[in-house]
């Protein structure tokens, strides 16, 4: 009996250390701190879109434009980490309510046009119809 349990328990420990054998040795390295620093910088652009995504006002404006917010977020998801941070880089340049300055100083040339041509009155400093004459 005892022949026995110690032949299967020998048949067992063998066939264990054949399996592990076969498996491909591991090598340890490494990683350089630009390596690390990138795969960072893509998991944080990620983090930040999906936040973006997640937001109600986010997803009542993507609703509002007939966009699927679910469609949205896989589309994020597939992107590629170069995407991804070039993406969240793109929110950080763009404004968030527009040019208000250029908006604003657009609009008071147009009116300042418009009263020197004499079809309004808006500015009291102005010579009515000069331009027209």
């Amino acid at each position: 009996m005892k022949y026995t349990a110690l032949r299967s328990i020998a048949c067992t420990t063998l066939v264990a250390f054949s399996l592990v054998a076969l498996a491909p040795p591991a090598y340890a390295g490494v990683i350089p701190t630009e390596d690390a620093l990138v795969v960072a910088a893509a998991d944080a652009s990620r983090a930040r879109l999906d936040a973006l995504l997640a937001r109600e006002d986010v997803r009542a404006q993507l609703l509002a434009h007939g966009v699927d917010p679910t469609l949205v977020a896989s589309r994020v998801a597939s992107l590629t980490d170069q995407e991804a941070r070039d993406l969240a880089a793109d929110l950080d340049r763009m404004p968030a309510g527009g040019d208000i300055v250029g908006t604003v100083v657009f609009v008071f040339l147009v009116l300042l046009l418009t009263d020197l041509l004499g079809w309004t009155d808006i500015f009291p400093f102005t010579n009515k119809g000069s331009i027209g004459k």
